[in-house]
């Protein structure tokens, strides 16, 4: 059997389940190439920040709708099979004005309508919005979901450093073998917007803002935008409301905001404020009717989620001969579509290595330039 050597560039839950699908594959020998590992809590990393859940808002007929779709069975089956996962179903409901019907996740008839339980709620039951669904859904406590999937990774023969690259060519000479890889798969979120060899001038910051407490909803919930109000009682796009319960005693993150191009680490205590305001008034027995005095904060935080204008990138090319497939730009939407983009990754992967492409012997891999790094395949 042919060994194919295979970097994969960033550990976030794109990288990680990325490498787990091509771990499946005994033909080849992966290593995970990250200057940021679960455990670490950096601006940079947005994957530890995210809720997250599963609460689609990719347009029906779309390939994003694609890659959300064939990620359900999969977190289905871990909540169901695997609690060690940190992944736990939860009772979703979700609140809508009509001006935001266009976004799927505020339809009353969107394609995920197929989910568990999934109805629409009567008038009673509206709280002044002008329609809202219930279906069940999951929760991921990322704190235990990304350490399980570099579990996963290791158990199948995956090797991880740490690294951080100066050119996404680079990649193909941290193959733990001390040999070049073949191929590079570019995860690296955020910083493919300045990584030399991809800066995709696409790429932009939409910065998120939680609050993470103690306290119990009783379901998963959120509203659209618009129920969000500024200062002056005008709707604010850029802020939104939602609750929800991460598995295993890791606390309940209450949400939210958008905003675009902001990259300030920093929590804003008023915009917190509002949040968990907004929390408690859509949940009120987060606190038992005690409002926000009630509600026990572990800690507040900021993430910046990977946007790419035009949607996630996935696709190969050849970079200072090096082939590259790239699966980033996934936004706030990485872990409720990661096993849908992995699995076209892997797709690109078997098409490279199956047409040879970059097998060649004595192939040389340019990277550094200017540094004289060279090796030969």
């Amino acid at each position: 059997m042919v060994e194919s050597r295979i970097v994969v560039v960033g550990a976030g839950v794109s990288g990680l389940t990325t490498a787990l699908l091509l771990s499946k594959n005994p033909a080849y020998s992966i290593t995970v190439a990250a200057k940021h590992m679960p455990g670490d809590y950096d601006i940079e990393y947005a994957s530890p920040w995210a809720g997250a859940n599963y609460l689609p808002v990719s347009e029906a007929g779309s390939a994003a709708a694609d890659n959300d779709r064939n990620t359900w069975p999969e977190l289905e089956r871990l909540a169901r099979d695997h609690p060690e996962s940190g992944i736990h179903f939860q009772e979703t409901v979700i609140y809508s004005k009509k001006e935001d019907t266009a976004n799927e996740l505020f339809k009353p008839d969107p394609w995920f309508k197929t989910l568990p339980n999934f109805k629409l709620l009567p008038p009673s039951h509206l709280k002044g919005y002008d329609h809202a669904t219930t279906f069940t859904s999951v929760c991921i406590n990322t704190s235990i979901y990304l350490p399980y999937l570099v579990s996963l990774c290791l158990g199948a023969g995956v090797h991880f450093q740490r690294a951080v690259l100066p050119h996404i060519a680079s990649g193909a000479l941290h193959h733990h073998s001390g040999r070049p890889a073949h191929l590079v798969i570019n995860c690296t979120g955020l910083a493919a917007g300045t990584l030399p060899g991809v800066q995709d001038r696409a790429m932009v910051p939409v910065r998120g803002q939680t609050v993470l407490v103690r306290n119990t909803p009783a379901v998963m919930a959120a509203t659209s935008r618009t129920a969000a109000t500024a200062a002056d009682g005008t709707p604010d796009p850029s802020e939104m409301c939602y609750v929800m319960q991460r598995a295993a005693g890791g606390g309940t993150l209450l949400g939210g905001c958008a905003q675009v191009g902001n990259w300030d680490p920093a929590p804003d205590l008023e915009l917190a404020a509002k949040i968990m305001r907004r929390a408690v008034e859509l949940c009120p027995e987060l606190t038992g009717g005690k409002g926000v005095d009630g509600l026990s904060v572990i800690r507040h935080g900021v993430g910046l989620r990977p946007v790419r204008t035009g949607g996630v990138r996935i696709e190969r090319e050849c970079v200072r001969g090096v082939w590259v497939v790239h699966n980033y730009g996934h936004g706030g939407f990485g872990y409720q579509s990661s096993y849908g983009c992995a699995g076209r990754v892997v797709g690109l992967v078997g098409e490279v290595l199956g047409e040879g492409v970059g097998m060649g012997e004595g192939m040389e891999v340019e990277v550094g330039k200017g540094k004289g790094v060279k090796a030969k395949l």
